[in-house]
Parts: C-alpha cells; structure tokens; sequence
C-alpha cells in the first residue's frame, strides 16, 4: 500500500513555510492525542503526523523528501526513518516542551504541590469626602476573608483524630506517570487525586470547617487615610488579605479610595478651584468678599474694574502633597454675574451710565462696533 504524502497528511501545500508547517502539525497533534482523542484510529493517525513532521519539519530531510519522495527514507541506518533515534534526533521539535506541557499538564518539570502557598489579595473600595482627603482620616471598616480554622489550627482533621501520609504520593501531593509515546518515553507529575495534593489523608473532617482548614469571617480593619489622596488612587495594608496556605504567608488588601465631589470646590492637582460670583458694581467699584476655603471664610479683596475670568491666588489654601511636604494653594475665579431682571429705576441708572460713557468699553479709543466697521470695509 503506498504511503500517503506528508504534505496532505498535515495539510499544507509543498511551498508551506516552515512556520506553516509547525502550525499545522501542532493543531494536528493537539487533535489527535491519544489523551485527548478516544476514537479507535487517533493513534494511529497521530503516529503519522509525527512521522511527517520528523520529515517535513527538518530542512535537510524536507529537501531529500522533496526530490526523492518516500524512497529518500525507505533504508534504516542510511538516513531513512529508522536512524531518527527519537526524540532528541528531531531537528524540527525545538518546541516541543511547549506541545507537550499541554497534553500532559504540568511539562517535564516536577513541582512539590503541597508546598507553602501566599494568600489571595482582596480588594475594598472606599468613598470618602472631600475635606477628608484634603486633610486625612482614619476609617473602619469590614472585610470578608478568609482565615485559618481556629478549631484544627488547618489540619483539615477534628482534633484529636489522626493525620495519615498519602500512601498513593507518600506525602508529595504529586504522582509522576510515565507515557508511551511515538516519540518515546515522556514522564509527567499531577496532583494526587487521593489526597488532592495535601499529601495527607484523615478519616474525620474537621467539624467546624467540614475539612477545609478556613473559615470565612468578618475582619475589621483600621484604614489610615493620608492626606492629601486623590480620587481613583489606592492603599496597600500588608497581611490583611487571604490567609496563606500549608503556612504560606497571608496576601495584602488593597483599598481602592473614590472622592466624592464638592458643592463649591473642584481639584486640579495640588491646588483647589473655587468659581466666585460678584455683582456687576463689585466688579466696576471694587469690594471686598469672603471666600469660603478648606479651613474656612477669608476675606479677599476685589480691585475696582475687575473683568470676569480673573483669578486670584490663595497661598496655601489648597491641599498638601501625599508623597511629602509641601502644599497647594486656593485659586478663586471671578464670574461677574449680569442681572437678569432689573427695576425702572436701574434700567434708568445703567442708560445714564451708558450715555455718559459714551456707549463705549472702558479703556478703549474706538467704540467695539466701529473696529468691526472697520476690519469689514
């Protein structure tokens, strides 16, 4: 019977690169274990994509197979299939520590699994005013986690009763399984499906936490907020997550802070913003107002002719750095606000005002209409 042709036995023409090749062979081979496929022809079939990728996947042998075909490897010892020795006389299979960890879970290293393991991080979100990050604070709060059973101390056992040593692992909480392959011999461990890699066995759980070794439980926690913390920005309390496993040391929790926003004030970096609201006649005469800060009223004086948009600066009034010395400051923004009802006698005043200055800006030689005149003729 003659023997199929390597390059339809993985699917790709005969000008496939070489990545292509692998591509192939690698879908082919994930398909066709005989780990993961049961049909009764899967190993058979995954025998022959290994024999054509032998070939194909070597440029040396890939060349021969192309001028000569088949009968390049018809002879054992003469460069034929028979001299390929096994797995370490496959030129194309570089990768194979990667193909392989796949099929067999767990590679051709060995870990122990019942080593120390660290707790999980938690995460609690927090939402605070303001002022309390303006100037710091300190909050309680409650956070599920998960600690070690009190009643075994996670022996997992109700106290009292005996521990055995895993007779299926002998205390690894591995086992180590050899395969046949096509390839060769190839020795992988998982975890021990008796002891689910404790590497122990009791016959009695432990009542209170039904042989789990954790219990779940509210903590309560004392955040200290620095201040100076922005919104979105987040603490790490070491040791308050998840206790760790087998004596593994507890994880961190993570306290995500959210700022709520302010009636008056808004944050730019250090400094704080405060948007003022004065009066038309306050801004032409001058006055002087009290402007609400953090740490309360100031009075801030407001020069006559005084245009909206203007800022003035409130040295030090603003919010202190968290990494350090050193703080903000206070930028109030005046907004002159244009009344929108007026009485007889003001429409009587601002004409008056109108015709005595001539209907023009203060400040400026040509009436704002008559540049515009000009700029168009």
């Amino acid at each position: 019977m003659a023997k199929e042709d390597y390059y339809d036995v993985l699917g790709v023409p005969r000008g496939a690169s070489a990545d292509e090749v692998k591509k192939a062979y690698r879908k082919l081979a994930r398909e066709l274990h005989p780990d993961v496929n049961k049909e009764p022809d899967a190993e058979e079939r995954f025998k022959t994509i290994n024999e054509a990728y032998a070939v194909l996947g070597d440029p040396e042998r890939r060349e021969k197979y192309d001028r000569f075909g088949h009968a390049a490897f018809d002879n054992a010892g003469q460069g034929g299939f028979g001299d390929f020795g096994g797995f370490g006389g496959f030129g194309g299979f570089e990768d194979l520590g990667d193909i392989f960890s796949e099929f067999f879970g767990g590679g051709f290293g060995t870990r122990q699994a019942n080593r120390p393991q660290r707790g999980a991080d938690l995460r609690y979100d927090m939402t605070i005013e303001f002022e309390e990050a303006a100037f710091g604070t300190e909050k309680e709060i409650s956070v599920p986690r998960t600690e070690i059973c009190d009643h075994c101390h996670g022996n997992q056992a109700e106290p009292g009763t005996p521990i055995k040593t895993c007779s299926e692992c002998n205390g690894s909480g591995q086992v180590r399984y050899v395969q046949q392959t096509p390839l060769g011999q190839f020795a992988s461990t998982r975890t021990c499906s008796r002891c689910h890699g404790e590497g122990k066995t009791f016959d009695t759980p432990c009542s209170v936490c039904h042989g789990s070794g954790t219990q779940r439980k509210m903590t309560t926690v004392k955040v200290k907020i620095p201040a100076g913390i922005d919104d979105g920005q987040s603490l790490r309390l070491g040791g308050r997550g998840e206790s760790g496993v087998r004596g593994g040391p507890p994880g961190d929790l993570l306290v995500l802070v959210r700022v709520k926003s302010h009636e008056f004030f808004r944050r730019e970096g250090r400094n704080v913003i405060l948007e003022a609201p004065i009066s038309f006649v306050q801004a032409s005469l001058g006055d002087e107002i009290q402007i609400p800060t953090l740490e309360g009223n100031v009075n801030l004086r407001i020069p006559e002719g005084t245009q909206s948009g203007r800022v003035f600066r409130l040295r030090n009034k603003g919010i202190k750095d968290v990494r350090g010395p050193g703080r903000g400051d206070q930028l109030v923004r005046i907004k002159v606000v244009t009344p929108e009802k007026l009485t007889a006698r003001q429409k009587e005043l601002l004409r008056e005002f109108a015709k005595e200055g001539g209907g023009e800006l203060p400040g400026e030689s040509k009436g704002f209409f008559e540049r515009v005149k000009d700029a168009l003729r």
